[in-house]
């Protein structure tokens, strides 16, 4: 069985990572600070640790230094890429940003586990699969290369089938990924999006609410 640490300050989001992640079948445990994660790391090393950023004692950035080794996903509220980029020079593994879904986060962490070592997670609708690594599209033998901003629309929709997502959400959830993505050019990228797509003889179960959103059927 392996082991991850979580290291979350945030008693509510600890609960909830350490709940879906025994449904998985891992073992978990928990620091709730900088100091007391090292403390844990010197008891027994971990498969995988998910690593906020904030804590109190040492902060994340800290406690990344002593990881060398072991597979880091950074869990953060902080969105700039200035922050993805330097955390993953440091050395972590992956970053997901808050609030964030938890079937993305687990297909993550199989990922980074996976025997023969980190091989893209996808997620999958129908025939349709995007690769959550390297933003290609993919149905069968058709596979389509996505913009950032496409596959933030798309990968938000796989999260959420079978659900309208108003203009306002789309927005506001791809923000941190797409912030040069408005209310204006929200219409044009989807329109590439679904019209590459069936362009590369993929499937397009994206369908559109007048006046409301979008939905994955």
């Amino acid at each position: 069985m392996k082991t991850i640490l979580i290291v979350e300050d945030d008693p509510a989001i600890g609960a909830l990572l350490k709940d879906a992640l025994g449904r998985e079948g891992y073992a978990v445990r928990q620091a709730f600070s900088g100091t007391e994660a090292v403390l844990a790391l010197r008891e027994a090393r971990p498969d995988l640790v998910l690593l906020d950023l904030m804590l109190p004692g040492l902060s994340g950035e800290e406690v990344l230094t002593r990881l060398a080794g072991i597979p880091v996903i950074v869990v953060s509220a902080r969105a700039q890429v200035e922050d993805k980029v330097s955390l993953l020079k440091l050395g972590a593994a992956d970053y997901v940003t808050k609030p964030f879904d938890l079937r993305e986060l687990t297909a993550r962490i199989e990922a980074r586990l996976r025997p023969d070592g980190p091989a893209p997670a996808l997620l999958r609708h129908g025939t349709l699969e995007l690769d959550l690594e390297t933003r290609i599209a993919r149905s069968g033998t058709a596979e389509a290369r996505l913009t950032r901003t496409e596959y933030a629309i798309l990968k938000l929709l796989m999260l959420n089938p079978g659900r309208v997502l108003t203009r306002s959400r789309l927005l506001d959830e791809i923000a941190a990924d797409t912030p040069d993505c408005t209310e204006d050019s929200l219409k044009v990228h989807m329109s590439n999006l679904r019209r590459k797509l069936r362009d590369r003889g993929l499937e397009d179960p994206i369908g559109a609410v007048w006046g409301v959103g979008f939905i994955l059927n």
